[in-house]
């Protein structure tokens, strides 16, 4: 009887064990695919772009070399995402390089679409209605009923390869079109009958800086078919079909493959997709390392295995369903991107003019650096939760610098840009080795992110093709770049005060990371430059704003415009806030504290605050550094519940390559890193009543939230690791070296809790003052 008893409560415990859902399943890739539903987003957003997340159901595996999706859009053309959930008909399969939630193209991507019956090439003429309600999109696998064709689409893929499989639900000849998207229509193909192989390239383009000159390299696949063709050829211009012609050659038109097969009804036809960066034989090569055989299953379980090893890294407790979906959809998302660049043997291009093959043994190469976005949060926690891939981060950054001779201020498509303002490839790595973060040469990177503050490019060419901090000469010259410097080479032009603002920060940065290499001269010149935000500061208004040679103010003045020409993508009002490593100085500027307070509480109280853009991402947490956190955990909550979820448009603004969604990971997870380059985050309110996170050393540091709730939002009470806290900030090695914190929640704010100077986050000011 006590043995039966034992069994049949090990049989229920272990039931329960199989039954604990994987935090794959709770991701759903289609969040930020339609149009953003919140008052945020209309209020604010003047592009067409921004009143989308930008998102797509990317299949493959975290910082994959490609990722896989359904196309609604034929697209290699700017701010054209490749799957819009409102979209009705399905163009095709797209290895795809779109940057997550952005504003710029996808490149050296490639199509696949199965039919039966008629033979289609054109792009919009062979597209298939769907219904989302047989569709299903997970990050490791997505299918759907194609119904125009009857038939079963499913994919998935790893880092360097692709799985499809087709399967043809009624008797007519079965096709299969394949394209090499090209934004000049200067894509190649090939098909190899005997071998049941397709392979093909595309030259890819640069845009921003150096506009349609090519990048220097293209994008390889090697397509390999599980069945024999019993027809082929090649087309191009639409419907332009060359049966048993075997290769096609772009010449400003697109051109494609297509394959028959045998006819039978139930035909499943799998085909497996090799990809590189630097050439067919590669692609060949990277295909056959990544997967053997025909096992599908087998390859969606090594994707859904390592983005359960991924998300896992933060395991949550309490809270509801719907906020874990919205919670780990945000971590997948944050880990799209950048992405990696090199091949499975370490081969890489060289960076913009560098046409060299390199290849790199101790690190992985990664592209697609949205450094105005992603600095703020996505490479604090890549930092937090895997610090290995932040160094092979760290040493890609490097060797763009080395290879194109200065450290880039936004590389996408393996080339210089200049598509935003800021230098925050250095915020990214001085925030990576303020905490501690190893693995790359720091004197080297030192001189890189030096060579960008100190340097003035002269060289007229090379600035122009983005090398150089933009409107460096009048920074250095007045301390802030005057109206009269329009900075016209750029993308962004003028937007002198953002430019100034930001600027001051990265300086800050650098400072910091002169200071721990003792270079002491730097640091005193670069701590100095960290307070020129106070130049464009108007103490008689009380708000940033633009300013002339002279010192003059510009006139007329609106703190509140939705746009000015001398702010970044907002309103004065919005940027004022952007001093994140001296807000008590900024709080001075104001009047002091009470000011401060009372000017925050307008921004959000008139609903100026706009979430759907990264300037502000920080400004919700600065109440902690007047004393009143109890405002942060109210307002956080808010802006939680307003600006996401679970819904195609939970998205309040582009997701801008993971940024808009790690602010929700952080701000969940209860704290948020302010000024990246300070190793520290300031505390919210955490939205589960348990945060479990790994860290380095096989350590976990645990934050227990008690009663949390939408309702009980207000910190009681903190103890850490047993003692009592009153800190309204964690030290980043306070949780890398694992521990446990402990917060008593209520329905009332504690107005007592962290209330005192000694409480609240360090600032530029604290530095001063040691």
């Amino acid at each position: 009887m006590i043995l039966c008893a034992i069994l049949c409560i090990t049989k229920v415990s272990f039931g329960q064990t199989q039954k604990r859902k994987m935090p794959v399943e709770y991701v759903n890739p289609l969040i930020g695919t339609a149009p953003s539903s919140t008052e945020s987003t209309r209020m604010h957003s003047e592009a067409g772009s921004e009143l989308k997340g930008q998102t797509y159901p990317a299949v493959g595996v975290p910082h994959g070399m490609t990722h896989w999706t359904p196309q609604t859009h034929a697209t290699e053309n700017k701010c054209i995402s490749p799957y819009y959930y409102q979209d009705t008909k399905i163009q095709g399969f797209r290895g795809s390089h779109w940057m997550s939630g952005s504003c710029t193209q996808d490149y050296g991507s490639v199509t696949l679409m199965p039919m039966s019956a008629n033979l289609r090439t054109d792009v919009h003429a062979r597209a298939s209605t769907f219904d989302h309600s047989k569709e299903k999109a997970t990050p490791a696998y997505y299918s759907v009923q194609l119904d125009t064709y009857n038939i079963l689409a499913e994919l998935t893929a790893v880092s360097h390869a692709a799985m499809l499989r087709f399967t043809y639900n009624q008797e007519s000849e079965p096709f299969v079109v394949i394209e090499p998207n090209s934004d000049e229509g200067e894509g190649f193909i090939e098909i190899n009958a005997e071998k049941n192989e397709i392979t093909g390239y595309n030259p890819v383009h640069r845009i921003y800086q150096g506009w349609s000159k090519p990048a220097g390299f293209s994008g390889y696949f090697v397509a390999v078919f599980d069945h024999p063709f019993a027809a082929y050829g090649t087309w191009n211009a639409k419907d332009s079909l060359h049966p048993g012609v075997r290769l096609a050659q772009g010449n400003k038109s697109p051109v494609g493959a297509f394959v028959r097969f045998p006819t039978e009804k139930g035909l499943v036809v799998q085909v497996k997709i090799g990809h590189s960066f630097t050439s067919l034989e590669q692609a060949r090569k990277n295909l056959l390392a990544s997967i053997r055989g025909w096992d599908f299953e087998r390859v969606q379980q090594a994707a859904e295995q390592e983005w359960n090893e991924a998300l896992e890294k933060v395991q949550v407790k309490g809270g509801s369903e719907a906020d874990k979906v919205m919670f780990y959809t945000a971590l997948y998302h944050t880990k799209i991107l950048p992405r990696v660049f090199s091949d499975i043997d370490g081969t890489y291009t060289g960076f913009a003019d560098d046409d060299l093959l390199h290849i790199s043994r101790s690190f992985d190469y990664y592209e697609d650096f949205s450094l105005w976005d992603t600095y703020r949060a996505v490479h604090p926690l890549l930092t937090l939760l895997e610090p290995r891939r932040t160094s092979h981060m760290v040493n890609s950054l490097i060797k763009k610098a080395e290879q194109g001779s200065w450290l880039p201020i936004f590389p996408c498509w393996n080339n210089y840009t200049a598509a935003m303002i800021g230098d925050h490839a250095t915020a990214m790595i001085g925030d990576a080795m303020m905490k501690g973060i190893g693995g790359f040469d720091t004197k080297i990177a030192y001189r890189a992110m030096r060579k960008n503050a100190f340097q003035v490019n002269t060289n007229r060419q090379s600035y122009q093709e983005g090398k150089g901090r933009r409107g460096l000469d009048s920074y250095l010259k007045y301390g802030y770049i005057p109206l009269e410097d329009s900075v016209p080479d750029a993308f962004h032009k003028r937007e002198q005060v953002s430019r100034t603002l930001e600027y001051a920060y990265d300086d800050f940065v650098l400072a910091q990371v002169a200071k721990k290499l003792n270079e002491k001269e730097d640091y005193e010149a670069l701590i100095k430059r960290a307070k020129n935000y106070q130049h464009v500061f108007d103490t008689t208004t009380g708000y940033v704003r633009g300013r002339y040679a002279d010192g003059r103010w510009i006139e007329p003045f609106d703190p509140f415009a939705a746009r000015a020409s001398f702010i970044t993508e907002g309103s004065p009002f919005q940027y004022t806030w952007y001093v994140p490593q001296d807000v008590q100085g900024l709080m001075q500027l104001m009047g002091g504290k009470e000011k401060f307070i009372r000017r925050l509480d307008t921004l959000f109280e008139k609903r100026y605050y706009w979430h759907g853009n990264e300037p502000g991402h920080q400004t919700v947490y600065l109440y902690a550094y007047a004393g009143v956190p109890w405002k942060t955990q109210m307002r956080v909550r808010d802006i939680i519940r307003e600006e996401y979820s679970t819904e195609p448009g939970g998205l309040s603004g582009n997701e801008d390559c993971g940024q808009m969604s790690a602010w929700l990971v952080f701000s969940m997870m209860g704290f948020y890193p302010v000024c990246p380059g300070k190793p520290y985050y300031v505390l919210g309110s955490p939205m589960f009543e348990e945060i479990s996170i790994s860290v380095s050393g096989n350590r976990k540091f645990t934050i227990r939230a008690k009663g949390s709730s939408d309702t009980n939002r207000y910190i009681q009470a903190a103890r850490l690791n047993g003692q009592p806290f009153t800190h309204t900030y964690l030290w980043h090695q306070e949780i890398t070296k694992g521990g446990e914190l402990v917060l008593e929640m209520g329905n009332q704010p504690n107005q007592n809790w962290g209330s005192t100077e000694a409480d609240m986050p360090p600032s530029l000011k604290n530095e001063i003052s040691n």
